[in-house]
């Protein structure tokens, strides 16, 4: 028989896009201050163009 947890799932679940949201949140944030700045910088930075796939 199979048994699903699914209170574990979508704890994990829940934990993961909260994660994302916090990086896009995070990256949102610091390309408005760069954007403010007049940074040109802003737009070699992979933190910021993607901050979904940049490390850390």
């Amino acid at each position: 028989m199979i048994r699903a947890d699914a209170d574990k799932a979508f704890d994990a679940l829940a934990r993961r896009l909260a994660a994302k949201a916090r990086r896009l949140a995070e990256a949102q944030t610091a390309e408005r201050l760069a954007s403010r700045k007049g940074d040109p910088a802003r737009w070699r930075r992979a933190r910021l163009l993607w901050p979904l796939f940049a490390k850390g």
